[in-house]
């Protein structure tokens, strides 16, 4: 019985590719005010933003429901295949925790483990393709769970902001809080590997901050894969081709940073994913 996938709207997978992997979307939720709209069904990343632009309320974002997740594991596993939900990291949401209900209200039914990806947007989703490449080639459901245990401790995520405002609002700001006393002109750097919020690095201009990220991943040699992630920036190109001289095209993908993660970074993000080798 083929392992089944289910995750959250945090990992900024496209439609047509979580299809084309049999992968389970449960989408969060985005307020405005008392405006609120469902994650890839009633908002796009493009509306989202251009929304952010016009209002001045902040988003909020808010967990699926037990019963989002419980419906999404039953359709999964209706011919009895066991699902693995892999979330955004638990310490930014309770979206896990709300699967982890789901879960144990569906007891024996069926065979159903949740795991934290501690990663957010590329990083989530690079461990979920993985993870659906092995439920392809016929992977247990231990073989995907040490998968993600091994990539979660290997994921690199780190963010460019033009803002704290977002993260402080939404209560998301952890151990950057001490960036919040900065003058206006600093742009701050995040680093979000370990699944929660911490300062990495102040730059005075957008360009410094593209060059310290292009420096950040080449420190690490043999990175294979880098994933260059944007909240419909305008700029994601020039980032692009800082990175070009050292990583192929192949190597490199770009992953437009949707409303979930957007509403705590704020606008014209743009960041780094990738995964350290072994």
């Amino acid at each position: 019985m083929p392992v089944k996938i289910v995750t959250d709207s945090a990992a900024d997978l496209p439609a047509e590719q979580a299809a084309a992997h049999d992968i389970r979307v449960v989408p969060l939720t985005i307020r405005f005010g008392d405006d609120e709209y469902v994650d890839g069904v009633d908002l796009t990343p493009e509306a989202f933003y251009a929304k952010m632009a016009e209002l001045d309320v902040l988003p909020a974002t808010a967990a699926p429901s037990p019963g989002a997740f419980e419906a999404a594991f039953r359709e999964a596993g209706a011919d009895g295949d066991p699902v693995v939900c892999i979330n955004l990291s638990s310490a930014l949401s309770a979206t896990m925790q709300s699967a982890q209900t789901a879960a144990k209200a569906i007891g024996d039914d069926l065979d159903v483990t949740v795991l934290d990806s501690r990663s957010i947007t590329a990083g989530l989703g690079m461990q979920l393709l993985a993870a659906a490449e092995i439920a392809e080639q016929g992977g247990s459901v231990a073989d995907i769970t040490a998968l993600v245990e091994d990539l979660s401790g290997r994921t690199h995520v780190f963010g460019a902001l033009d803002t704290l405002e977002n993260l402080k609002k939404g209560g998301r700001i952890g151990g950057a809080q001490a960036m919040l006393g900065s003058i206006l002109s600093i742009k701050p750097i995040i680093d979000i590997s370990s699944g929660e919020v911490e300062e990495a690095a102040k730059q005075r201009t957008r360009k410094k901050s593209m060059t310290w990220l292009r420096d950040k991943v080449l420190e690490t040699p043999g990175v294979e894969r880098v994933a260059v992630c944007h909240g419909c920036s305008p700029d994601v190109e020039e980032l692009r081709q800082l990175l070009l001289p050292h990583f192929s095209e192949e190597q490199l993908t770009t992953w437009t940073i949707g409303p979930v993660i957007g509403a705590h970074g704020g606008p014209r993000m743009i960041g780094l994913v990738w995964q350290a080798p072994k």
